[in-house]
């Protein structure tokens, strides 16, 4: 498993998101290291990570993947922060071994009240697309950078790099097995994290949201922020599904404020 690493301080472990890598976090990492040492990962199966066969890619399976790094880096505990289905992984993670996980920021998390992609991981996951998919995908770069402005409410803001960034993973062998394979599981990896959160309620959590999500629900926030005793939301408005992308320096303010803050809010 590959993993950058800066800062020091408490730990901060950062996850993201099914088409991302660290990569996604090259605007977080230089501002929260300066209070944390901060490891951003790529999960394995994507990124620049090992793929390997047979790879157990179950919601359930990813947790405890992440779990074992922790243990591999030598972490008892550590924040957690997730976007997307990271997001997802990081509830997961923290409802298998609570102990393990101080906070929790939670951006734009795949969740069960969001009906968003449900029909795209069905189609996608089909026995008889997902071969063709996965023949033809890495070579669709015209469809990549549709993807990537939709994901932003602004595309103005895409910065120069970032579709070459993200892409750059893609023409490894086997880079889209692991998206497609965690789409076969989708609903019930979503039942079975609804079945999981009464274990985080104690967990305090930070959840960030873009108002222009289209990716993840917004509208779902309120319901996942009824999960946790103690929990903030905040929401940025214009903004799409990427929020560290988009609007990095309000990003950055936001989670540093938080994992500075080690008392909470």
């Amino acid at each position: 498993m590959r993993y950058l690493r800066a800062g020091s301080g408490p730990p901060l472990v950062l996850l993201h998101g099914l088409l991302g890598y660290s990569f996604s976090w090259r605007y977080a990492i230089p501002t929260l290291a300066e209070c944390a040492t901060v490891y951003a990962v790529d999960m394995l199966g994507v990124g620049f990570s090992d793929r390997p066969p047979g790879l157990d890619c179950c919601l359930r399976g990813s947790a405890e993947r992440l779990l074992a790094f922790m243990d591999a880096a030598s972490l008892p505990s550590s924040d957690l922060l997730g976007t997307s289905h990271g997001g997802a992984v990081a509830m997961a993670a923290a409802a298998l071994a609570p102990e393990r996980v101080e906070r929790l920021i939670l951006v734009a998390p795949v969740n069960l009240w969001s009906a968003h992609g449900s029909q795209m991981a069905a189609f996608l996951s089909d026995p008889v697309v997902a071969p063709f998919f996965l023949r033809m995908a890495p070579f669709l770069s015209v469809i990549h950078g549709v993807l990537l402005r939709r994901l932003f409410g602004d595309a103005s803001r895409i910065r120069p790099g970032a579709l070459q960034g993200y892409s750059a993973p893609f023409q490894i062998p086997g880079a889209f097995n692991y998206g497609v394979s965690v789409l076969r599981s989708w609903q019930r990896d979503l039942q079975e994290l609804e079945s999981l959160l009464p274990r985080i309620r104690q967990i305090p959590a930070l959840v960030i949201w873009g108002s222009e999500d289209r990716a993840v629900d917004p509208k779902s926030a309120s319901r996942l922020m009824k999960a946790f005793d103690c929990a903030r939301l905040i929401q940025f408005d214009g903004v799409g599904h990427l929020p560290y992308e988009e609007v990095p320096d309000l990003f950055n303010q936001a989670v540093l404020q938080f994992v500075c803050d080690r008392k909470g809010f």
